[in-house]
């Protein structure tokens, strides 16, 4: 569920917040943000009718984004490409749209993809940098969470497939994994930890880790 109260995240990621449940934190906010806007739309699915819904959304991650990382044109420009290429994709498939009108819609998406490639990697370096209220950048769940972020990053609107191993990256020397529900974080030492989000209704979002080896 997203947040609703975004000056209420807001504040309560500059002065990093606790709660009886765990720290919540601005990697993690929006980390949990960002898997809540593609729960949210593939819950709109492909109906044209349901265009109010996917713009909400967008919306509401853009309010989070603004809450964790700060104002980010870059961010807000991929959110507003993300939705304007599923809108064209739903449209696509009305058989009525004329040819030419089809193929216009094909070259548009291609520019889209290409301008998204050309985003990434600013956004990438924007969510390494954001404030890191009350975290330290050794912790494995801060480890856990800008792994995660930056396969967020990578994945989002992306045209490709999920491939057959499960997408995996480095934060320095430890290999985060993501495996859907959870992910691990393997330390350069070899011992594995089980990282899964939990979230705060209205204030945000943290990580938790666990050794299991």
């Amino acid at each position: 569920m997203m947040w609703k109260r975004l000056a209420i995240i807001s504040l309560l990621m500059l002065s990093g917040c606790s709660t009886t449940s765990g720290p919540v934190s601005n990697g993690a906010t929006l980390l949990s943000g960002l898997n809540d806007y593609q729960g949210e739309m593939q819950h709109a699915g492909n109906s044209p009718e349901r265009w109010p819904d996917r713009q909400r959304a967008g919306g509401e991650l853009k309010g989070i984004i603004t809450a964790t990382v700060g104002g980010s044109r870059e961010f807000y420009r991929l959110v507003d490409l993300d939705i304007r290429k599923r809108e064209f994709v739903i449209t696509m498939r009305d058989l009525s749209l004329r040819t030419d009108r089809t193929q216009e819609m094909k070259d548009e998406l291609v520019a889209m993809d290409e301008e998204i490639l050309a985003l990434k990697p600013i956004v990438r370096e924007q969510v390494a940098t954001m404030p890191a209220a009350g975290e330290s950048r050794q912790q494995v769940e801060t480890v856990a969470t800008y792994g995660m972020l930056k396969l967020a990053v990578d994945k989002f609107s992306s045209s490709g497939g999920r491939g057959i191993d499960p997408p995996s990256t480095w934060v320095d020397q430890n290999l985060v994994t993501d495996l859907g529900s959870f992910s691990t974080v393997r330390t350069l030492d070899g011992q594995i930890y089980h990282c899964s989000l939990y979230s705060i209704p209205e204030q945000g979002a943290g990580m938790k880790c666990e050794l299991i080896k």
